[in-house]
């Protein structure tokens, strides 16, 4: 279901004049006042899920109400020192009052930039939890190297935001890494920020085993998968097989001693998931399960955007080093996002954690593409 904002500025892209959009603005701050009222009334207070969705919106809008506001302040504040400047008389009292036209006129396009950014379509997944998959690619043991690493940084990144990252599988690599791996990271807004690292990651170093010190390329794939609302997916459990087995790898002390590993199949979609790193076997199907939700969640709207049959191979393609979306080159501590051509040197930075050197700079430039769209550009 689209939210209030989505209904009043309806979309996906719209093109929006300016007094048009400054009315639909005056209906948001309406609705946040609305919104405030009903929050205060007993009946609402004592119904958790209509308090829980009421407190959610208000959220969504006062972000916008928030910088509406402040533009109208602004606005207001110019209107009345164009008016002082008409009537004042004395030269210092003048220029004072001019320096404060200018700031005022300054900051009023960058406020409104801001509202018409706060007013693009969202992605209706955005706040969501997800699932990340990082598998070794191309390049054998030093795929598997890098797949570790990428995990960590994501992992110090996710700290960073104040998310919670959960281990749901780890497949160790031959020499060290992991040729696959599968986690939960919960928090706020997770999906914004990470879906964009969905895609083929090529690195270029020189491997420790390299005795002649030649740079290889190897990749990595990177799925962002939205976790999905079970009422969201209907499954069929005649459609399911569930295995139970031993933990493998290093799993901690339930490994090889108790089946506590799980395996769902969906036999109609051909998805496996394996879950080994929970505590329990309860909980091991229990994230299963949630993982096999966002999956069938994310094939139904492939399906029905008619772009793919699988979002996993959508999003990570066939791990060759062709198709990628980024480059990281160790002896120049370069990397190159290639979707925006943008270039940083700060490797090290960003493999221990520091993504939004790059998280930033796409989110910045899809939300511009955005507003071309929305504001009919060209």
């Amino acid at each position: 279901m689209r939210s209030y904002l989505d209904r009043i500025f309806f979309g996906p892209y719209i093109f929006l004049e300016t007094t048009d959009m400054f009315s639909k603005l005056n209906e948001v701050e309406s609705r946040y006042e609305q919104v405030n009222l009903a929050l205060q009334r007993p009946d609402v207070a004592s119904d958790q899920k209509q308090y829980r969705k009421l407190m959610k919106e208000l959220s969504d809008l006062e972000k916008v109400v928030v910088v509406y506001r402040e533009f109208k302040a602004k606005q207001k504040s110019l209107k009345e020192n164009k008016e002082l400047l008409a009537s004042e008389s004395d030269n210092e009292m003048r220029e004072m009052i001019k320096e404060e036209i200018r700031e005022f006129e300054k900051d009023l396009p960058e406020i409104e930039q801001r509202l018409k950014i706060l007013l693009i379509p969202k992605d209706p997944n955005d706040d969501k939890n997800i699932i990340l998959e990082i598998r070794a690619g191309a390049g054998g043991d030093e795929a598997s190297l890098f797949a570790e690493e990428m995990f960590r940084g994501y992992g110090h990144y996710a700290t960073a935001q104040g998310w919670k990252v959960e281990m749901v599988s780890w497949s160790d690599g031959n020499v060290g890494g992991a040729k696959e791996i599968i986690a939960n990271i919960s928090g706020e807004s997770v999906y914004s920020k990470l879906k964009y690292e969905s895609g083929v990651h090529r690195v270029q170093r020189v491997p420790k085993t390299e005795s002649a010190g030649r740079v290889h390329t190897s990749t990595i794939t990177v799925a962002v998968i939205p976790e999905a609302d079970e009422n969201e997916v209907k499954i069929d459990m005649k459609d399911i097989r569930i295995d139970v087995m031993r933990s493998s790898g290093a799993g901690g002390q339930s490994v090889n001693r108790t089946e506590s590993a799980v395996r769902v199949t969906h036999y109609p979609s051909g998805i496996a998931v394996h879950c080994q790193e929970g505590k329990s076997q309860t909980m091991n199907k229990e994230t299963a399960f949630k993982i096999l939700y966002a999956k069938l969640q994310r094939l139904e709207e492939e399906r029905v955007l008619k772009e793919a049959s699988d979002a996993r191979l959508e999003q990570i393609g066939t791990g060759d080093r062709s198709e990628r979306i980024r480059t990281y080159n160790f002896p120049q501590t370069r990397i190159t996002d290639h979707r925006i051509g943008l270039t940083i040197h700060q490797l090290n930075e960003v493999m221990n954690g520091k993504f939004e050197n790059l998280i930033d700079p796409l989110i910045a430039h899809f939300q511009a593409e955005a507003l071309k769209k929305q504001t009919g550009a060209s």
